[in-house]
This record gives structure tokens, sequence and C-alpha cells, in this order.
């Protein structure tokens, strides 16, 4: 394989803002809806669980089509609202999704797996890097092999293709006792510090610098190898969530453009994030979001409206439903493009979780 140059490599992109050219899109082909799992102990209340599960048919079942017809009908205006504004969309083959296979290692094993619906969730795109993460949840484990044939073209075309430690997932990882922690009690996670574990999608990049959460999935241990595998070039800032049920921070904390970011007034104390943001502005989502009106099992968190994707520094897509953001959005001076995508949520994700931008026009600064 000749080496390529940067600029001519697929695979580039710093930040959440730079003009997008490329983006992976999420596919519900295959979808099921897994059974319960430790995981969901901190991040879903039992009785919820149950109640979709049971509007389903069951655990480890198909999603049906009554779920899956409308998500598809609102991705399909997703996509053509990118297409509209020039981005390439590039799709995981079909072919390889097997999720309704059981599988485990020596150790466990799970009955089936989840679905390729969100590609920002198991993969982090790092300059010309491709990054598979050690994600937290079992049934989870194999959902990059859906990915794998696009990722081969990819590295062939010159981008890198690095995978962290594939993480054991042994009991020792998880507090069995867990409890949700009461108003006035620290806040704590599933996971422990037993091994290194992340889920991309608790990361957000700011080109040099990166902000990040730890969650329900992802742990000190996690974003102390990713800033070690990043090196002195970057530097990666934990911010602390207010949210016991946290699990990624793109319902949190959203980079929009250089020196502005979308911030959750309820999950974040300003008070207490990194000193690096006193020279951004701190834009705050709406508070009381409207509820959802097409999501049946209304598993995501109500701030699901934050998880928006920008185009550009200006143009931003955002959920047709989320009309006190739209608004906010435009007296910031952004250019709001709606788009319906609440029948996605059952998938667990919105814009941004069901978009991976392979390619941004923009090359690696410091903002800071």
């Amino acid at each position: 394989m000749n080496t390529l140059e940067l600029s001519s490599c697929p695979v580039n992109s710093h930040n959440e803002w730079d003009p997008l050219e490329e983006v992976i899109i999420g596919s519900l082909n295959g979808a099921m809806f897994p059974s319960w799992n430790v995981i969901n102990y901190a991040t879903v209340p039992p009785n919820e669980w149950a109640e979709a599960a049971k509007k389903l048919g069951g655990e480890g079942k198909a999603y049906p089509k009554w779920i899956v017809e409308p998500a598809l009908k609102e991705l399909a205006e997703f996509i053509h609202i990118l297409e509209a504004e020039g981005v390439k969309i590039r799709y995981i083959d079909p072919a390889s999704n097997h999720f309704n296979t059981p599988f485990g290692t020596p150790d466990w094993k799970v009955e089936t797996g989840f679905c390729a619906a969100n590609p920002r969730d198991p993969f982090m795109i790092i300059g010309n890097e491709i990054l598979e993460t050690p994600m937290a949840d079992r049934c989870r484990y194999f959902e990059a092999w859906s990915y794998r044939k696009l990722f081969k073209e990819y590295f062939k075309a010159g981008a890198k293709w690095t995978a962290a430690p594939k993480p054991q997932l042994l009991d020792d990882l998880y507090d069995w006792n867990y409890t949700v922690p009461k108003p006035d009690e620290p806040i704590r996670f599933m996971v422990n510090e037993f091994e290194p574990v992340f889920d991309a999608a608790d990361f957000v990049r700011c080109g040099r610098d990166i902000f990040c959460q730890t969650s329900n999935v992802t742990n000190h241990f996690g974003i102390e190898w990713l800033q070690r595998h990043l090196g002195d070039k970057y530097k990666v800032h934990t911010l602390v969530s207010r949210c016991p049920e946290a699990i990624h921070i793109d319902t949190t904390f959203m980079p929009l453009a250089p020196g502005k970011v979308l911030a959750n007034p309820k999950y974040l104390d300003f008070n207490k994030l990194p000193s690096i943001l006193k020279k951004w502005d701190l834009l705050i989502a709406p508070d009381n979001p409207p509820p959802t009106k097409h999501d049946p099992l209304k598993l995501v968190s109500e701030w699901a409206g934050i998880n928006v994707l920008m185009l550009d520094e200006e143009r931003v897509i955002v959920e047709k439903n989320q009309e006190p953001l739209i608004k906010a959005f435009k007296s910031w001076g952004f250019k709001p493009i709606t788009c319906s995508f609440e029948a996605y949520y059952p998938f667990l994700g919105s814009f941004h979780c069901a978009t991976l931008d392979i390619r941004r026009r923009g090359e690696l600064k410091s903002y800071f």
C-alpha cells in the first residue's frame, strides 16, 4: 500500500463543528431489544425496562415492525437532509449484523446483541485515526464487526485503525450491590476501576482538547488509557456529571463552534467545570425540555434534544419537537435545521449518536 498524504486520507475529523463532509450512518437492520443486564441497574429503573420489554413482546426479542418502520422513515428524512446539505453518507454491510445470535467469553454469556443504530457509541475519530473503544456493556461486545468492511476500506486509503484493549468484562468490573445514590450522596456509578472501559460517546472533541465524563460505562482507568494513547499532543478534561444514570456526554455537554458549548443545567455544576472553559461561552439549554411525543419506550434521557449534529459552525440539526431549544439556537446566531427523530429514540440515540463523522474539512488546532 502506498503511503498517502494526510490531506488525501478520507478520515479526517478533529472537532464537532468543522464542515461535515462524510459520515457513517446508523443501521436498524437486525436490531434486538437486549435482555436486562447489569449496566441497566444503573441507567434504567427496573420497572421502566420491564414495561418497555412488555410492549415489545419480551426481552431478547427483535424490535417489531411498528417500532422499526417509523424510525426508518425518520432516519430516511435525516439522511435526505444530510445529502441535501452536501454530506456523503456511508452505510454498513447489513449482512454483517448478527445481533440475534447468543455469544460470550469463557466467563459470561449473553443471549443477544443490540444493534448498530449508534456508531458514535463504539468508535471515536481522532484526526485520521479510527479508535474502537472498550465498551462496558456485554451485549455490545462484538458490535464493531458490523463496521469492519468500511474500516478496512478506510485503512487501505491511509487511515490509522486502532482498537483499545478488549475488556474481559468479568463480574469484578461491576458493582452488583449498586443502588442509585440519594440526592445528598456523592455520585457513584456501576463500573469500578477493575480495567479500562469507556464508550466513545462519553467524549467530545475540541481540537487538541477533548472533554469527557465518567459514567456507568466509562471509568477513570479508561480515560487515563486514552490520554496516554493520544500523548502530549492532546489534553483530556474530565467533567463531573450530577446524573446518576449518566451514560454518554452528548446529552450533557455539546461543543457547537469555537468558543461555544451547549450545556445541560441539570447535569452540570457550572462552578466545577474545568478552568479552561472560562474562556468559552456556556450556552445553557432551556430548562424543562418538552416531553417526547413519538417515543413509545421512553428509555432515553429527557435531555436527548441536546444530542444535536453540527454541519458546520452555524448549521445545526435539531429534533423538530425541541421548540425552546430551536428558538434558543436562533437567538445565539445558529441556523437550526429541524428533523423529526423521536421515533429513533427506542434505539437509544439521536442525531449525534446515529452518526460517526468520518471527515470534516479542517485541521488540528487549539481553541483555548
